[in-house]
């Protein structure tokens, strides 16, 4: 399985921001629930093997990038659905364009416009920042 690689390509750093943002969605980090004291005492107190796993975003940047998902999903809800597999469910390339009944480089060309326009929606909040 090839390595998904960021560095030095065009649009690189907001791939790799999808990328992280999707390891943060995975994990349920962005879900509000109720958590017992009792049970954060104990999970936070039991050795567990890999430890407490560390972001590259946090969690505001993390929902700036899971809204810009969400309104590309509005506009043109394949390349949205495209970015959601992609990213946010680790789907490979090639899985998608099967799933869709299409070329990998279509499904790729798709994947690379959806994050052009995250990247063109969050770089309101870039200026900002």
């Amino acid at each position: 399985m090839k390595k998904r690689t960021y560095v030095d390509k065009p649009l690189g750093d907001t791939e790799y921001l999808l990328e992280q943002w999707g390891w943060w969605r995975m994990d349920g980090m962005g879900v509000p629930r109720y958590v017992s004291p009792l049970y954060a005492l104990i999970r936070d107190n039991n050795v567990t093997e890999g430890g407490i796993k560390n972001y590259c975003v946090t969690d505001d940047v993390a929902l700036v990038v899971d809204r810009a998902v969400a309104k590309l999903a509005t506009r043109d809800a394949q390349m949205g659905n495209f970015i959601w597999l992609y990213f946010g469910a680790k789907w490979p390339a090639l899985r998608i364009a099967r799933e869709n009944e299409m070329g990998e480089a279509k499904a790729r060309e798709l994947i690379k416009a959806g994050v052009a326009w995250v990247d063109c929606a969050i770089e309101v909040f870039r200026e900002v920042a």
